[in-house]
């Protein structure tokens, strides 16, 4: 099995927080679908001849496209890869995009999931983050997708702003509960250089965020997550029993998948590519036939941390026996004494010699795993 991410990189305005790739200018819209489609025809060898199980269309606001322009890449597809499995596709949305006409148009279409960029229900957040919605434009998005006949939602919110108290984080959560939201992404707001956020911070133009109050509306999140029957199966990512996100799912358990589209990755189980984040040199490279990505092999220390990492998010946790049959059990011994520490101060804990992230532990992930890496 293996998954399809298509990066579709336009906004209508930029968040001040975002460091993905993205352009607020559409002048080169048209020319860049027809180089998604030929980058799908020229690169149908990448997966091996793996059936594609999910497709991703993300962004950037892949809900710019036209359903006719999903549509054909979806053709495109088809007539270039084996969908026998197919299972998800999802496509991201912004709410003040998700109106009657177009979620109607979209029905027509093979979209049969939606992530939503709700990221807060109160305007006060929304402005903070320099949102193109508003709070009312949030709820009438999930209220009319699912009036459309959509119901595997999953929407995202944004903790630790400056201003939000932990009340109205619990107003946002409870929003989850009334609207029947079976899935859902929560993420503390982190400002990466060279985002605008970032400038405004180191000009003391903007109030910094605070690591404790971050902290705090975590063990809010996890808290709410339990009492409500979500599973935390993932660091950042909560679901009803049933309504995992498969694509992603699939990116945390090293399955393979191929990126379509400027600075879309690509993996497929020894080496990783990604395409060049520029979207007018995208465009001139495919139509000259000259390379417009980088590639690298994984060596097998990089393949076993990479598993160290992206599995410790995960509740299925790092398994030891998995790494002594793949890496050797030298590998898997070494790792279990690299622990010692997190097992003794109990943000690790093992069973069924599996790796697993205490509640304190999920805290820390990224550090811990950092500090577990095989070198």
């Amino acid at each position: 099995m293996a998954g399809i991410y298509i990066h579709i990189p336009f906004c209508k305005q930029a968040c001040h927080y975002c460091n993905f790739h993205f352009s607020t200018s559409l002048k080169l819209k048209v020319e860049l679908i027809q180089q998604l489609h030929k980058e799908l025809e020229h690169r149908r060898a990448y997966l091996e001849n793996e059936k594609i199980e999910t497709i991703y269309f993300g962004g950037g606001t892949p809900s710019l496209l036209s359903a006719d322009d999903i549509m054909r890449l979806y053709d495109t597809i088809c007539k270039n890869y084996t969908i026998t499995t197919l299972k998800e596709v999802t496509l991201e949305a912004n709410p003040d995009d998700l109106n009657k006409s177009y979620l109607k148009d979209l029905k027509t279409t093979a979209i049969n999931r939606f992530s939503i960029g709700i990221q807060s229900f109160h305007d006060a957040d929304l402005q903070y983050m320099r949102r193109a919605h508003n709070a009312q434009q949030a709820e009438y998005a999930i209220k009319a997708a699912q009036d459309a006949g959509f119901d595997n939602l999953s929407i995202d919110l944004i903790y630790g702003t400056p201003g939000l108290t932990d009340s109205v984080w619990k107003q946002n959560l409870e929003k989850v509960k009334t609207l029947g939201i079976p899935h859902f992404s929560a993420y503390a707001l982190t400002v990466e250089e060279g985002t605008a956020l970032h400038h405004s911070i180191k000009k003391k133009f903007a109030v910094p965020v605070d690591a404790a109050q971050a902290a705090g509306q975590f063990e809010i999140l996890m808290d709410f997550a339990s009492t409500l029957g979500f599973e935390h199966y993932e660091i950042s990512n909560f679901a009803l029993p049933e309504h995992h996100a498969i694509h992603n799912t699939n990116y945390w358990m090293g399955i393979p998948y191929l990126g379509i589209g400027p600075s879309a990755h690509s993996f497929n189980g020894s080496s990783r590519r990604w395409n060049i984040s520029n979207n007018a040199l995208y465009i001139k490279n495919s139509l000259t036939n000259t390379a417009f990505y980088e590639e690298e092999q994984l060596s097998t220390q990089q393949q076993l941390n990479e598993y160290i990492m992206t599995s410790l998010r995960t509740r299925w946790g790092c398994n030891l026996n998995s790494i002594a049959t793949k890496f050797g059990e030298e590998q898997a011994q070494l790792l279990l004494k690299k622990c010692d520490r997190f097992l003794n101060n109990g943000k690790l804990i093992v069973k069924d010699n599996t790796l697993l992230l205490s509640r304190e532990g999920k805290l820390f992930a990224d550090g811990i795993a950092a500090s577990l890496f095989i070198e």
